[in-house]
């Protein structure tokens, strides 16, 4: 384990979003889109809000490439509105703008745009053995018996099956989760649910329940080693360390806390895709935050993934810190060197390029969680049919307003009603203006 563990940083932890809490200022992007070519004028037009005073002082503004680098900053005085904000980049990048908040004690605005985000490329070499480590794990998890052990429960819906489920994981370890099926004889499409961070936290019958009375097969797993339906109390009394799982031998490839939740994932993929009742044609990996993470990993380590829809997935760009990049969830010390090459072996950039299901993400261009720069780049990788829904006014998903979100969860939605129909979903093309 490293000796210098990090605070755990998840979609839990509330930071700020824009248009979230009355503010002075309006700012209107100079393309709609939030997305310009490279050399292009990125920036906002900065106006007072009717009714609205800015203080005597002004108020201070950056902006930042990869929220990491300044380009340059000011301060907007209320002579001064309205006002462009506006820099130019020659490389593909994303843009940060930052408003100090006009009150003390209040919440800052932020802004963001990318440049070329397309053309964003990794920032660290992928390890030249990354598919051998990867194919011995599997082989590792061959080795121990599925062992899936179902406890019908009800499902407090008409016409869904429900059950929770337990599976055997490496090293002694479990997989834990909960399964719903419509009642009855047939074949159906399959759905993997995949958790966000935080916790250990118990598993939302709903979760599974819904998508079961909407036709689908539908496992969701905990990416912890515990029970997902026990009280509240049990969580709580968990040891600390497991709350700071992202430090858990974060610089050991083998021993690392992603290693045993990635496979866990694998494992399920491959419970449902072995299940009579699955039809055999729609297998989808879904998920957000730490859930998109992955999904990211599963659909690049299990072939029999279809469809892979995730929602500002983290684990992208662990080596950010070291490139000029702002870092994201895990948020893995990498100034230690061992740390930095061994999460390397977890980065959803590296397992991008070995997915082949099509694919829908979404990422927040003021996101500081997981940063849009890390997911555009593992976006990026993917080899197959892609489409990217830009979240141009949205912070992390736990932080941004249903508006805010709108334009990945429309989509989304759409994807799903399609797929359980047996219908496959069309590519939408990146809209850039």
């Amino acid at each position: 384990m490293s000796r210098f563990p990090r605070p755990l940083v998840c979609s839990a932890v509330v930071l700020f979003v824009a248009s979230a809490f009355a503010q002075p200022l309006k700012l209107t992007p100079l393309q709609a889109s939030g997305i310009y070519a490279t050399g292009e004028e990125v920036g906002w037009n900065v106006a007072v809000e009717p009714d609205a005073k800015l203080p005597a002082e002004g108020l201070a503004w950056t902006v930042k490439e990869n929220n990491f680098t300044l380009l340059k900053s000011g301060v907007l005085h209320p002579a001064d509105a309205p006002a462009p904000i506006t820099v130019t980049l020659d490389h593909p990048a994303m843009v940060y703008l930052e408003i100090a908040p006009a009150e003390k004690g209040g919440k800052p605005m932020a802004a963001g745009a990318a440049v070329a985000p397309t053309k964003l490329r990794p920032v660290a070499a992928r390890p030249a053995d990354f598919d051998a480590f990867w194919a011995g794990k599997i082989e590792q998890l061959g080795k121990i018996p599925v062992g899936a052990v179902l406890s019908p429960g009800d499902s407090g819906k008409p016409g869904v099956e429900y059950a929770t489920i337990r599976m055997n994981n490496i090293n002694g370890s479990h997989i834990y989760g909960q399964l719903a099926k419509p009642a009855g004889e047939g074949k159906f499409p399959a759905m993997l649910i995949m958790q966000w961070a935080g916790g250990p936290y118990p598993l939302q019958k709903s979760w599974v329940v819904d998508r079961a009375a909407e036709g689908w097969l539908a496992l969701n797993i905990e990416p912890h080693d515990v029970p997902g339906d026990l009280p509240k109390e049990f969580y709580d009394a968990l040891p600390t360390l497991i709350k700071r799982y992202n430090t858990i031998y974060n610089d050991d490839r083998d021993r690392n806390y992603f290693l045993r939740m990635y496979l866990g994932d694998y494992r399920a993929a491959e419970y449902l895709a072995s299940r009579p009742d699955w039809n055999g044609k729609i297998l989808v990996a879904t998920g957000t935050s730490m859930g998109g993470q992955q999904t990211l990993a599963v659909s690049g380590l299990e072939p029999k993934i279809t469809h892979m829809l995730a929602l500002v997935p983290a684990g992208a760009d662990s080596n950010a810190a070291l490139h000029g990049r702002h870092e994201g969830y895990p948020n893995w010390d990498v100034r230690n060197p061992k740390v930095a090459e061994t999460a390397l072996y977890f980065d959803t950039v590296n397992l991008a390029s070995r997915i082949h299901a099509k694919c829908l993400v979404g990422m927040g261009f003021i996101d500081n969680v997981c940063p849009a720069v890390g997911v555009w780049t593992a976006f990026n990788q993917i080899p197959g049919p892609k489409e990217p829904a830009p979240l141009v006014y949205a912070a992390h998903n736990n932080q941004s307003t249903a508006e805010q979100l709108k334009p990945y969860n429309d989509r989304a939605t759409e994807w799903f009603a399609q797929l359980v129909k047996g219908q496959e979903p069309q590519v939408r093309p990146l809209e850039t203006r």
